[in-house]
């Protein structure tokens, strides 16, 4: 018994924390309302637990192996230096491992359930591990578009196998989480400026600098808020949803803007949080209907 708790404290101490349980879990969530969104025929707690067991294995297989990849810069910013690779307390070759194979389990998994779905799932992997971590995130400041088409899988792919098709609705869910992405990157880097400039990492904001950075978000934030708003509807959302949506969304408009005309760090920060949380009600309403 002593050496099951000792285990089970060694995963969540040293293994656990490659997984990035909360964007992991958030991207999951998209993903299941994507699912649901279409309201299928197929709800039952064993479909369910495969959509959620091959999403959560492949995106938590890509996050770590960005945290392989990754380990000399996050050892260098304050804000990852505690990570299990940066921090090593962990080997990189087993971490690799874990990446490798929770990967394959992931995107093997999704492939069986549906060839389409598992496609969509590679392609999150994919656009997230090669194209953005390894091949632009420390070439181009531009590299966000790529973490944001990756973040916006999981949505597509729950979508995609409920409907058998890429949908309209399932491109709008996309483009809204690839919207949201930058609000959600940009805040840090600026957040974080001292810690990307140690690291080497280009942003927005040391290659264009704050004001311009601020603008960025402003406005991927309101697109964001549009295109979910497009989805909501297109998917048949009550009247009453769409009017919370939409209080809300004039809530994040007016918060965009005064982050433009009134610029500081304590704002900017809220309107990161706002828009999460615009997201995360937006995603509920969707399941709801």
């Amino acid at each position: 018994m002593k050496n099951v708790k000792l285990l089970v404290t060694q995963f969540k101490t040293k293994y656990w924390p490659l997984f990035k349980s909360l964007q992991t879990t958030l991207l999951l969530v998209t993903g299941i309302a994507g699912y649901l969104s279409a309201r299928p025929e197929d709800t039952s707690s064993g479909r369910l637990l495969s959509v959620a067991g091959s999403l959560f294995l492949a995106i938590g297989g890509s996050t770590v192996l960005n945290m392989w990849y990754d380990r000399d810069i996050d050892a260098v910013m304050k804000r990852t230096c505690t990570r299990p690779l940066a921090a090593h307390k962990i080997p990189p070759h087993q971490a690799l491992i874990i990446g490798i194979m929770t990967s394959l389990f992931g995107v093997s998994w999704a492939l069986l359930i549906s060839p389409l779905y598992g496609v969509v799932v590679f392609a999150g992997l994919f656009f997230d591990v090669a194209i953005y971590t390894i091949w632009l995130k420390r070439r181009s400041a531009w590299s966000i578009v790529w973490g944001g088409i990756s973040g916006g899988m999981p949505v597509l792919a729950g979508r995609t196998l409920a409907t058998g098709e890429i949908d309209g609705i399932g491109i709008a869910l996309t483009l809204a989480i690839l919207f949201w992405i930058p609000t959600h990157i940009l805040t840090f880097n600026m957040r974080h400026f001292d810690d990307y400039q140690a690291a080497g990492i280009p942003t927005f904001p040391s290659k264009y600098g704050f004001q311009p950075t601020r603008v960025i978000i402003a406005i991927s934030s309101i697109l964001a808020a549009l295109a979910m708003g497009l989805a909501a509807y297109w998917v048949g959302t009550s009247a009453g949803a769409l009017r919370l949506l939409t209080v809300l969304g004039t809530g994040l408009l007016i918060l965009s803007l005064t982050s433009i005309a009134r610029p500081s760090n304590k704002l900017n920060f809220s309107l990161f949080k706002f828009a999460s949380l615009y997201m995360l009600v937006a995603m509920l309403l969707l399941v709801a209907g």
